[in-house]
């Protein structure tokens, strides 16, 4: 099957105003791919295609469309950049947006697991579903799904954003087998959780909250190896030892791994239980 090339490529990329998404946004933009942006934060979005143009006055400059990724309206406007940038056809879709929670699911709202599985799941399902006929159309085209390695093995007090995680990659290996005849890959992207991600968009969240993780690597490190398989037109990578260390491990003896996340993720003598 074909590489993906960037080169002309029209994308649509969620979640682009920090983080991975916005590392992946220039590196996209670099290589000459025609970028359709999304972030709530409009300000950020024009900071970030400042940067760009400064930075590669050449290349093809970001579309933006600031908004709710769970807003049908504003998952309609991306369809409809896409529809006109791209001519009718669509290269790529990174489903990158993201939010999470940290604390025991017992004394949560119910508002909280509502809304992490809206925005982790629900909006890139209904995005993906708009997005599949202009995919159809697509050069060698790819879904990048970003999840994580609490996708394949979760932990305590993430309960939530590990339930959407799961759904993520659970719905990418289905959604992958029904496109194959289309020729559209699905890749499922799982990079380890870090603090200085994660705590870009948690909600309900005691300041005092940490959130531990395997193996962290910066966002641009992992925007680099979504990139990479994406032009590889990859199933499925895991990135960082310690991510895979997890993933690997808990395949290997599932109740050793149950002790191990329950022991880590008890509180320490300095954390409130509350």
């Amino acid at each position: 099957m074909a590489r993906f090339d960037p080169a002309g490529a029209t994308a649509i990329l969620t979640g682009a105003s920090s983080g991975i998404g916005r590392e992946l946004a220039a590196l996209l933009v670099a290589r000459g791919t025609r970028v359709i942006a999304n972030a709530r934060r409009e300000d950020r979005l024009r900071d970030l295609r400042d940067q760009l143009s400064r930075e590669s006055p050449d290349s093809p400059q970001l579309e933006l469309v600031a908004g709710d990724i769970t807003d049908p309206s504003v998952r309609q406007r991306l369809i409809d950049h896409a529809q006109r940038l791209g001519a009718g056809r669509l290269d790529l879709l990174v489903n990158n947006a993201g939010i999470g929670g940290i604390g025991p699911f017992e004394s949560a709202s119910p508002e909280r697991l509502r809304r992490i599985m809206e925005v982790n799941f629900f909006a890139p399902a209904e995005l993906t579903r708009s997005a599949i006929p202009l995919l159809k159309q697509g050069r060698s085209p790819v879904i990048c799904n970003i999840s994580s390695v609490l996708g394949h093995r979760a932990v305590p007090n993430k309960s939530e954003y590990c339930a959407s995680k799961f759904a993520l990659h659970g719905w990418s290996d289905s959604l992958r087998a029904e496109l194959y005849p289309s020729q559209i890959q699905v890749t499922l992207v799982s990079p380890s959780t870090t603090a200085s991600e994660f705590f870009d968009a948690v909600i309900e969240t005691e300041a005092t909250a940490k959130s531990p993780s395997l193996g962290s690597w910066t966002p641009a490190r992992v925007a680099r190896a979504a990139l990479s398989a994406i032009l590889a037109r990859r199933s499925e990578v895991i990135l960082s030892l310690g991510g895979k260390a997890l993933v690997y491990a808990d395949r290997l003896s599932p109740p050793l791994m149950n002790f191990a996340v329950a022991e880590r993720g008890k509180p320490s003598h300095n954390e409130s239980t509350a």
